[in-house]
């Protein structure tokens, strides 16, 4: 298998969604799948799921297709679904009691364990069995319950003080939905997902298929 690190982030950001999909197959009882199915059920290009598997090695044969149990060992292995990621959102608006009523059902390997709002209390206010502090606690806090991955739903002007709070603290990735850049050094990973910016570019493309 070829080093992740190698692999292109295109790729790697579809990956949870074939884990995702080839899961499915498995628990209605499909052994085999070929890229032809996948690319139906997931809408993406047969030769880009073929591209993407290569990077992982021969996960298949020519007119055999892909083995669905080899497929779950070889994506859980990369996704790490052995072993639970526990998240932290910061910041508990609309979008991230959303998040804390959700907390990832239909991901086993994620789980969020604490929160962090003005809201908060020093006992921890619960929502859906999970406790929220207030912001002066989120040092002690997110150690105490170890905490690995936060997720920032707080307003842009809070955005890279927290940032830098949980640089501070050791954390190498940070997910953002506050609409604003984050400055961290190379070794902290942010990925921003700006919901205005994603409506935008689809409305972009909706109305240019219908040209």
């Amino acid at each position: 298998m070829k080093s992740t690190s190698k692999i292109p982030q295109a790729t790697t950001k579809r990956l949870p969604l074939y884990y995702r999909f080839i899961l499915k197959f498995a628990e209605d009882g499909q052994e085999r799948i070929s890229s032809k199915e996948l690319s139906e059920a997931m809408n993406i290009d047969s030769a880009t799921i073929r591209r993407d598997f290569s990077y992982f090695g021969a996960l298949g044969k020519k007119g055999y297709g892909y083995e669905v149990q080899y497929l779950l060992t070889v994506f859980r292995s990369v996704l790490d679904q052995d072993e639970r990621m526990n998240v932290a959102i910061i910041g508990v608006g609309n979008l991230g009691s959303a998040l804390l009523k959700y907390n990832f059902q239909k991901n086993h390997n994620m789980k969020i364990v604490a929160a962090f709002d003005t809201s908060g209390t020093k006992e921890g206010k619960y929502i859906n069995d999970i406790p929220v502090f207030p912001p002066e606690l989120l040092e002690e806090k997110f150690l105490e319950y170890k905490a690995e991955l936060p997720v920032l739903t707080i307003p842009a002007r809070s955005a890279q003080q927290m940032a830098d709070r949980l640089v501070a603290m050791g954390v190498k990735g940070i997910l953002n939905f506050a609409p604003v850049t984050l400055h961290v050094p190379d070794d902290v990973r942010v990925h921003t997902i700006d919901l205005t910016v994603e409506l935008q570019t689809l409305s972009y493309f909706m109305r240019n298929d219908e040209r």
